[in-house]
């Protein structure tokens, strides 16, 4: 029986050990999607306690913690830290073969340095341990950063805000770690919303532009556009239900948009018509700035309606959507290739059964303009698990180039999370290693460091065209 989480955790060959320990373990971690706050950055946020280091915000522990029947006081509610610390140990141990499992004993590992196991009998031995750990310097957010071997951050930004945060960040010399806004712009994109044309004056006021049309519209998001740019953005990022193709005309977009600004209901069909053509332009632009896009969808949100009525977004009511039509993502796609605008691109889905589907899809329109041009994402949120992640690349090194992977990211809103890497990387050096010790791909080291440095770091400092001179 091998020990718990030791130093081979989910190394299962001495090629897989050593492709880990020689060169995947030693890169530093470019997190270009994530949820975390920048303000937390600037302020070098100190925490009191572990509960508001993991239970913050984290809605992943909050889904567990219901599942075992844990009272809403105790999660989101007003209970003490403590109380809820040790709601979350009980549920813990009863979450064999969930990544929550591994994620909290190896965060408990690499920032705490504590070995043994969190259950209800142990609670209070690790909430004391853990809480006297926390008093230390390297236990704030930047320390955290910093001993995580992070070179380079990317948060998720509304075209809206004014990245005050990252402003303070860019000027303090003291602090090393590059963070950057990337481009989030859905409450532009979601007309539907109930709070679209307020939201629409507040960006009319940031960007200087007076919003009463499509074209409006479209210039003030090139003013933030502008903004974001001098500010470092290289990256967009887009969160939908699925990639929509409805495809419509200058005089119809602006019809569409004018009875929405008149507050009249659209239909099911003009919203998806506004949406596309939004798209589109957006991809355009992504296109002229050399930004890369992502693509983040089939996921459906907010199921629970009392809850969020409650609790608001975010807060764990989310499941997979299974409506993601191929023929629309396709159709999308080749618009903007056949105009000649089409950026890097990354897809996720968050649907498993999508993964053949995005592997043979990138092939389509791959070209000599950049090396792997269109990539599948990483195995995103309810798949980045062992058996998530493993068949992603399974899927991807069957129908594409795995060698060409930009590899892992966070997507959290915890400081903590950078350990997702380390499990990523794990579980890609077991696959690879598993390869090689078959005898299903050679045993050339050249070959081997150079595609395991790739994808867990390279490829992604390549693929955004980040200058991180020195790191």
């Amino acid at each position: 029986m091998k020990q718990f989480m030791d130093r081979d955790f989910m190394l299962s060959t001495e090629c897989a050990k050593r492709l880990y320990h020689d060169y995947a373990e030693k890169m530093p971690i470019l997190d270009y999607h994530c949820h975390i706050s920048p303000k937390e950055i600037a302020i070098d946020r100190k925490f009191e306690n572990i509960t508001q280091m993991w239970l913050n915000a984290d809605h992943y522990k909050w889904r567990q913690m219901r599942a075992n029947g844990v009272e809403e006081y105790y999660i989101t509610g007003n209970a003490p830290d403590w109380e809820k610390f040790q709601k979350l140990a009980e549920t813990l141990e009863k979450a064999v073969g969930n990544p929550l499992y591994h994620w909290c004993h190896l965060e408990l590992q690499r920032y705490f340095g504590y070995n043994g196991i969190l259950n209800k009998r142990t609670a209070e031995e690790v909430w004391n341990y853990c809480n006297q750990k926390i008093r230390h310097k390297a236990m704030s957010v930047r320390g955290i950063i910093r001993q995580s071997n992070v070179a380079l951050i990317c948060t998720t930004d509304d075209p809206a805000d004014d990245l005050a945060w990252h402003k303070k960040i860019a000027k303090d010399d003291s602090f090393s770690v590059f963070v950057f806004p990337t481009w989030r712009p859905d409450r532009a994109m979601n007309i539907e919303k109930p709070d679209y044309l307020e939201y629409l004056e507040t960006l009319g006021r940031v960007s200087k532009v007076s919003i009463h049309s499509f074209h409006t519209l479209m210039e003030a998001l090139k003013h933030r556009l502008d903004f974001f740019a001098s500010m470092g953005c290289r990256i967009s990022d887009h969160g939908l239900e699925y990639v929509m193709y409805h495809p419509c005309g200058e005089e119809e977009i602006e019809t569409i948009f004018a009875k929405r600004y008149r507050g009249e209901v659209l239909s099911k069909e003009e919203e998806l018509r506004f949406k596309t053509r939004f798209l589109l332009e957006m991809g355009e632009e992504y296109h002229n700035r050399d930004w890369a896009m992502q693509l983040h969808y089939g996921c459906r949100r907010d199921n629970n309606t009392l809850a969020y009525r409650a609790l608001g977004a975010d807060s764990g009511f989310d499941c997979i959507n299974n409506d993601t039509p191929t023929e629309e993502l396709a159709g999308f796609l080749n618009d903007l290739n056949e105009t000649g605008h089409l950026p890097r691109t990354i897809l996720y889905s968050l649907n498993p059964n999508d993964n053949a589907v995005i592997g043979t899809l990138l092939g389509c329109f791959q070209d000599s303009s950049a090396v792997g041009k269109i990539q599948q994402g990483s195995a995103w949120w309810f798949n980045d698990h062992k058996t998530g992640m493993r068949e992603q690349m399974i899927s991807l090194a069957n129908l594409g180039l795995l060698g060409n992977f930009i590899g892992m990211l966070t997507d959290s809103r915890s400081f903590l999370s950078y350990t997702r890497h380390e499990y990523f990387r794990r579980i890609l050096c077991d696959f690879i290693g598993g390869l090689v010790e078959r005898g299903e791909y050679p045993a050339d080291d050249e070959a081997l460091e150079k595609m395991i440095k790739g994808i867990s770091f390279e490829n992604a400092v390549r693929y955004f065209g980040f200058d991180l001179a020195g790191v």
